[in-house]
């Protein structure tokens, strides 16, 4: 599935100045509290601040074909067969599509809402942690703010989009949980 077109945003900065750039990957929309707290980690920063939002693109492909696939032999036995024709996976592939640029659309309204400015916006399908390293090459990027959801397991193994930005990128990554107050991220520590 090919990558969306990049989206660039009318609120850009004046050419004249030279922004400090972070890219944003997130999981999922981000809430006016996370955009918020996002947008107050460069509000001491003298030179203008401009966002690069990349928001992977849901694959509904993959969720049918693990939903299917995580049925045991049992269930399989004792249910009526379902042909995999009478499932639509380009609606569903389309129906992910749009929630992702929804989600993605919610994200630069509530970045723009906290006083950022947002350079462009993008939905991407390759490995996230890719697609961060590719952005952040590509604008040269100062920072970079992973914003995802608690994942335990993948965070121990450090198999998480951060831990693999990490280990791609030469500039400061920071990982945040989203709709989790900066106080709430610590209280888990």
């Amino acid at each position: 599935m090919p990558d969306a077109p990049e989206t660039p945003d009318t609120t850009g900065t004046p050419a004249t100045d030279t922004p400090y750039v972070v890219v944003l990957l997130v999981e999922q929309h981000l809430s006016d509290l996370d955009a918020t707290q996002v947008r107050s980690l460069h509000e001491s920063i003298d030179e203008p601040v401009a966002y690069h939002v990349l928001l992977p693109l849901d694959d509904a492909a993959a969720r049918v074909e693990a939903s299917l696939g995580s049925l045991s032999g049992g269930e399989l036995l004792a249910s009526p067969a379902m042909p995999m024709a009478d499932i639509d996976l380009e609606a569903i592939e389309d129906h992910a599509r749009e929630r992702s640029r929804e989600e993605l659309n919610a994200t630069v309204a509530a970045l723009i809402e906290a006083g950022a400015t947002v350079a462009s916006s993008t939905l991407v399908s390759g490995p996230p942690a890719d697609e961060l390293a590719a952005k952040v090459a590509a604008v040269e990027g100062r920072e970079a703010i992973v914003l995802t959801r608690p994942h335990v397991v993948a965070e121990f193994f450090h198999l998480d989009w951060t831990s693999r930005a990490r280990r791609k990128l030469g500039v400061p990554v920071l990982h945040l949980l989203e709709h989790q107050t900066f106080d709430e991220q610590a209280e888990g520590l």
